[in-house]
């Protein structure tokens, strides 16, 4: 779907506004179009989703922002804050469960589309399906729209939004939610196309939380769903919005992209809807990082696995990263050699590396204090040298490279093509099930969080209430 590896088509070229096309899209999908394979591996992907989310509600940004969320609220509402016996309203609800699903940096990615994909629009889905109490088939059906819309629309820019400073999944998150309770509500043609013409007025996602690990990116997602929510509830009562809201002089890519506007596929945003379902493609994490750096993990843990150094023999590093990544992994580089918190680490290839070749993992334990002061990975982090990888297939995988020299003069080296949770690579239900009870039993009891994991892997044929009733409160 990389508008890099398909001839663009232009906006004048449209026959018809891509807004349009996925409103047709939205409205018209039915749970019996969608393909078993592609419901189970939903299914996956929402599990993986909601114990990420379960891991976060014992992490202190948790309890600061549910504060900060309950400040805004009139009072108590009915809608599930997950982890939590404090319901809000659904607007705020949707905002804090969309943090706690992203707040680990550990959910899913579109490799092409770079976004990460469900929390674009499962906690905005989420919300409104508990709110109109609907079967699992039709939760379903809307994520399934979310996703396929949010992930056309990421992969139409060839990563564009990320190089002009922007997060790519708190952009498209607002149109992807949008379109996915739009579905919900009943939303007709007309008012689906609108819907998205006022999340263009919505959404902004700046990067500049990679100066100094700040928590502004775990907020997109949920803000992104409050404006979906907000969008689809103003297009149903009339309220009028631009119809060409991606491709117009002042639309999205223009506005956004500016130069690099010229590079969109807007073909590419309806090209096969309901026909090759990206759903599938959609990878996994098995390190809680900024996917970018994956490929170097594997690689250093691979060197680390050969048993023929010790950490404390090794004398110089250097990490190979797809060049287009460089500023948002290894800069500044005072910051990523030495990270001032656990959300700086996750974006730190040389803190990511040092902690791969020191400890032989990643996980979310490498990201505590003990592992942020551990004074051998800080060592091995400040020598780190990140340097572009002349053999990246990105974005197609995230590959990765490390070159370890050691006191000897010996240098090892190991690259990773194919970063481990993508392609052939990618984690099977039993392995994504496997990651899902280590995050959701940090928050809950073993009998819980199996009752959550079988709640969602039998979603079709049991009401949305079923899952939400056992993700509320605590134990």
């Amino acid at each position: 779907m990389s508008g890099a590896a398909r001839i663009s088509e232009s906006a004048d070229a449209l026959t018809e506004a891509p807004s349009r096309g996925l409103a047709r899209f939205a409205q018209s999908l039915s749970y019996d179009d969608i393909p078993e394979a592609v419901r189970e591996r939903g299914k996956y992907l929402i599990l993986d989703s909601l114990g990420i989310a379960l891991a976060s509600t014992t992490y202190h940004f948790a309890e600061r922002t549910q504060a900060g969320v309950e400040a805004l609220s009139d009072g108590p509402g009915t809608c599930t804050v997950i982890g939590s016996d404090r319901p809000l309203a659904l607007r705020d609800a949707v905002m804090m469960n969309g943090v706690l699903m992203h707040g680990l940096d550990f959910d899913d990615t579109h490799m092409t589309g770079l976004l990460h994909a469900s929390v674009a629009c499962l906690p905005a889905a989420l919300g409104v399906a508990e709110q109109l109490d609907v079967s699992g088939k039709d939760f379903l059906t809307a994520y399934a729209v979310g996703m396929e819309s949010g992930i056309r629309i990421g992969a139409s820019v060839d990563g564009g939004f990320h190089h002009v400073g922007f997060h790519a999944t708190g952009i498209v998150a607002h149109f992807a939610s949008a379109l996915s309770v739009g579905r919900l509500y009943g939303l007709d043609l007309e008012q689906l196309v609108a819907a998205q013409g006022v999340s263009g007025s919505t959404a902004a996602a700046i990067q500049v939380f990679l100066e100094s690990g700040a928590w502004t990116k775990r907020l997109h997602p949920g803000w992104a769903a409050v404006g979906g929510i907000t969008s689809a509830r103003l297009a149903q009562h009339g309220f009028e919005a631009p119809e060409r809201v991606y491709e117009g002089r002042y639309g999205l890519f223009h506005t956004h992209l500016q130069d690099l506007e010229a590079k969109v596929d807007y073909a590419a945003i309806t090209d096969g809807l309901g026909e090759n379902w990206e759903i599938s493609n959609v990878a996994i994490k098995p390190y809680p990082v900024c996917h970018f750096i994956h490929g170097c993990a594997d690689a250093a843990i691979e060197l680390y696995n050969r048993q023929s150094f010790a950490p404390e023999d090794i004398v110089g590093i250097r990490a190979f990263v797809a060049e287009d990544t460089l500023p948002i992994v290894t800069e500044p580089i005072a910051n990523k050699k030495e990270p001032a918190n656990e959300y700086d680490a996750k974006f730190s290839t040389q803190f990511v590396v040092a902690g791969c070749l020191a400890r032989g993992k990643f996980g979310l334990a490498e990201l505590k204090d003990d592992a942020l002061q551990d004074e051998e990975i800080l060592r091995l982090s400040r020598m780190v040298d990140c340097v572009a990888d002349p053999d990246s297939e990105f974005p197609t995988y995230f590959s990765g490279g490390v070159a370890v020299t050691t006191r000897s003069g010996e240098e090892l080296t190991s690259h990773v093509r194919m970063n481990s949770g993508a392609g052939e690579r990618a984690l099977d239900g039993a392995a994504i099930a496997e990651k899902f009870m280590a995050n959701a039993t940090l928050a809950v009891s073993e009998d819980r969080a199996t009752a959550v994991r079988d709640a969602i892997l039998g979603l079709d044929d049991r009401p949305i209430r079923d899952l939400t009733a056992l993700l509320h409160g605590k134990g």
